[in-house]
């Protein structure tokens, strides 16, 4: 009850403090008043239909993470305190103003020592503390969706929050987006379709991270892309093979591809930025998705069913027909038609009708991916609408596919598992000889001759039983 007053007041507040306009309306501007993680926390709302209702949904969207960038004579002191040193001695030049401003950091140009242009991303002073103290308090409202809202143990808002602070705590820790950006970089090392700037460890701390400039053009300006000759259809059929491939073939993917993250090179190649949000996929989780990416292509909807039976995702005892029917309903509409047909966001909405009806948990894991692909489909939307997402993707996951259950996969297991054999095989005459010192195959045999006592002990109980049985049948035949 106690939980419910407190509701009732935050409620009667945004009246108070917004007016008595849409809910929607009210909570995003609430969200926004609490400061920075809770317009990021809306944000993943946003793109969390289970959890909010769509008129929810549709104000939350409009939320921009745009913060006012930390004044000249702070970002000097939290320089000189990264570096424990003047920053002018780390530098030949800084430009105090920032070029890009967010809730956890912000970037600036500067001049290494050397001549190299270089980017300098600086976290905000205090920062450490403000999220630490917000996402307690996402906990709490967390409990209380969970221990009231009748959804609340299927919906794991709890694991979603988890999820949350373990993501924007990452960012806290520069050197870590550091060794993404390296991790990434060496990914796509042959730059053919990414362009991924290299780290400049010499000049990385927690605190402040360096890596070389980028200069590019912003991917939402399509009218200067098209003035320096890019292919924009080509533009964005190599965003989803790029998106694709982190996915499937790497596991690890830039999980906040919003235009404002994403550059393009005068060639006509893709340049990320900001990789403080970075996407993980366990080997399972990719075979999940590639079982159901290649049956959605194949309009198998058995096999989907049946792949979510199988991953746990719904109960053991839900009917596969059943099941197939409802992803049929939602899915087969949006086949053979352009990306300018396809709302992803309806789809969605009904793929979560069907999840409630078939008890299906939601996967905290998969949150980063479900955001980033609402993510590319923006993007593809706004540089292609004619784009068809499936020729694009497929030869990527037939590949991927190819190589986990061929001969080539086969050959790679080997090789892997070949220093284990090579170190085990040696020590197996010793761990013969042990054995047979400890005595373990008279141990086994006794074993053995107790279990068949018992089971002799059990038939001889049994065949009682059943004598007994049968007098009584006999007399009553005979009465």
């Amino acid at each position: 009850m106690r939980a419910f007053r407190l509701l009732r007041i935050l409620a009667a507040y945004t009246r108070y403090r917004f007016g008595a306009g849409p809910r929607g309306v009210r909570l995003r501007l609430a969200l926004e008043s609490l400061g920075p993680i809770f317009v990021k926390f809306g944000q993943l709302l946003s793109v969390r239909p289970d959890l909010v209702p769509a008129d929810i949904v549709a104000e939350l969207s409009k939320l921009q993470d745009q913060v006012p960038p930390i004044p000249a004579g702070e970002v000097a002191a939290a320089l000189d305190r990264a570096y424990g040193r003047p920053h002018g001695e780390v530098f030949r030049s800084l430009d105090l103003t920032p070029v890009a401003s967010a809730s956890v950091a912000q970037v600036h140009f500067a001049v290494l020592p050397d001549g190299r242009e270089a980017a300098v991303k600086l976290l905000r002073p205090g920062i450490a503390r403000t999220i630490g103290k917000d996402v307690a308090l996402l906990h709490l409202i967390a409990g209380l969706v969970t221990v009231f809202h009748r959804d609340g143990p299927r919906l794991r808002l709890r694991e979603v929050v988890d999820e949350f602070g373990k993501t924007v705590s990452d960012e806290l820790d520069l050197l870590r987006e550091a060794a993404n950006a390296s991790q990434l970089r060496r990914h796509f090392a042959d730059a053919r379709l990414l362009i991924v700037p290299q780290v400049y460890w010499d000049w990385c701390t927690r605190e402040a991270m360096v890596m070389e400039r980028i200069d590019g053009i912003p991917v939402n300006d399509v009218a200067e892309l098209r003035r320096h000759g890019i292919d924009i259809k080509r533009l964005a059929r190599d965003g989803v093979e790029i998106f694709f491939t982190q996915v499937f073939r790497d596991g690890f993917f830039h999980a906040d591809m919003h235009p404002g993250n994403i550059f393009v090179n005068r060639d006509g190649r893709y340049c990320g930025v900001d990789f403080g949000i970075m996407g993980t996929l366990s080997d399972a989780d990719r075979n999940y998705l590639a079982t159901n990416f290649r049956a959605f292509f194949n309009r198998d909807y058995r096999r989907v069913a049946i792949a979510h039976i199988e991953a746990g995702w719904v109960p053991a005892d839900t009917r596969v027909d059943e099941f197939e029917s409802a992803i049929r309903s939602v899915c087969e509409p949006i086949f053979d038609r352009p990306l300018k047909e396809i709302y992803f966001g309806r789809l969605l909405l009904r793929i979560f009708e069907v999840s409630r009806r078939f008890r299906m948990e939601i996967q905290p894991q998969m949150v980063l991916l479900q955001k980033t692909l609402l993510q590319v489909e923006g993007l593809g939307r706004q540089l292609d609408p004619d784009l068809d997402l499936r020729p694009v993707a497929q030869p990527v996951l037939e590949r991927w596919m190819n190589e986990q259950m061929g001969p080539k996969a086969f050959l790679k297991q080997l090789r892997e598992e070949a220093p284990l054999w090579a170190k085990a095989l040696p020590q197996l005459p010793r761990l013969v000889h042990r054995l047979l010192e400890d005595d373990a195959p008279k141990r086994l045999e006794r074993a053995i001759r107790a279990l068949e006592s018992t089971q002799r002990r059990q038939t001889g109980i049994l065949a009682m039983i059943a004598a007994i049985l049968a007098v009584l049948v006999v007399g009553l035949v005979l009465r």
